[in-house]
């Protein structure tokens, strides 16, 4: 459904994308996440032709999106992260008037199971200016669907939202995706890209430093960690567990030691034995495995490592 290929954008000669490639398919569900200034809101904007790109192409629902820019802004749908509306209209005018700017039939039908949906049916006379600042986000929301896009971008949908629209939102995501609707969200809220997301792709300073299947990234960059709380406290780690790499935390009062859960064989039995070996003995032990939000920390961290 799309397909972005070496796309870049230089902004008085700062590079705020850096040959972006990526594909994304039918009914996928992606979340682009990044700090403030990485580079989100440039790539959206880049294939709703609202920024031209210096380099590469953009092809979306098999359409370039310069060459053939209406049939390509005809697929898609964009909640932009600013709240812009037409102030003095009401709610049922500007989304009905959102759905005949694509060359859409009248439906009132369809205008009215969007505004059911979310949660504005009882709002559809009111001014758009006499609504709250989380109606007028579902507004904008309503507005995005109102042609029936194949492809819905959303950019930061939950900056400045209630928890109650974060979830009617993520249960219409849900709904979307499964009628076969291709979705795109960028955010910094590690937890919505993990509920809502398929792939999560990574951007630092204008680069996708990764795209991958939400379980496998977790599998292959999340560690688990084994904590054990010492009966005494110990200022240095023997030299006979040096091989477990084991980490003094706590003020002494712990140890940690940190494992691929994925092999075969994690060590902690070797480590169990060893620790009674060397006279130390624990009182409790738990484990924790990584977050998304760890992973992520640690790409950007590795990304800014390598820049310096």
């Amino acid at each position: 459904m799309i397909k972005f290929q070496n796309v870049a954008k230089t902004f008085r000669r700062a590079r705020v994308l850096d040959g972006i490639d990526l594909e994304i398919g039918l009914g996928e569900r992606v979340a682009l996440i990044g700090s403030n200034g990485a580079g989100k809101t440039t790539l959206i904007s880049v294939i709703c032709g609202m920024v031209n790109a210096t380099e590469g192409t953009v092809v979306a629902d098999g359409h370039d999106t310069v060459r053939d820019y209406r049939a390509a802004r005809a697929a898609i749908g964009l909640v932009p992260q600013e709240l812009h509306t037409d102030s003095f209209e009401t709610v049922w005018a500007t989304v009905s008037f959102s759905r005949g700017l694509f060359g859409k039939a009248p439906d009132p039908a369809y205008i009215e199971k969007i505004l059911k949906d979310l949660s504005l049916w009882d709002k559809k006379d009111s001014k758009i200016m006499a609504l709250s600042g989380g109606m007028k986000r579902r507004v904008l929301i309503a507005k995005a669907l109102s042609h029936e896009p194949k492809i819905l971008f959303l950019d930061e949908p939950s900056a400045g939202v209630d928890v109650e629209l974060r979830h009617d939102m993520w249960r219409m995501v849900r709904a979307l995706r499964e009628a076969g609707t291709t979705i795109i969200l960028t955010t910094h809220y590690i937890e919505e890209a993990e509920d809502m997301a398929d792939r999560i792709g990574v951007i630092a300073k204008g680069e996708l430093i990764l795209v991958e299947d939400k379980h496998v990234l977790m599998r292959k960059l999340g560690k688990k960690q084994l904590t054990l709380t010492l009966q005494q406290t110990i200022e240095r780690v023997p030299e006979a567990l040096a091989p477990w790499a084991l980490e003094i935390t706590e003020g002494g009062h712990a140890l940690t030691y940190t494992f691929d859960a994925q092999k075969d064989d994690t060590g902690i039995a070797e480590l169990l034995r060893a620790l009674g070996e060397a006279d130390i003995h624990f009182k409790d032990l738990r484990s924790s495995e990584s977050s998304l939000e760890d992973i992520f920390v640690s790409l950007v961290h590795e990304k800014k490592e390598v820049a310096a």
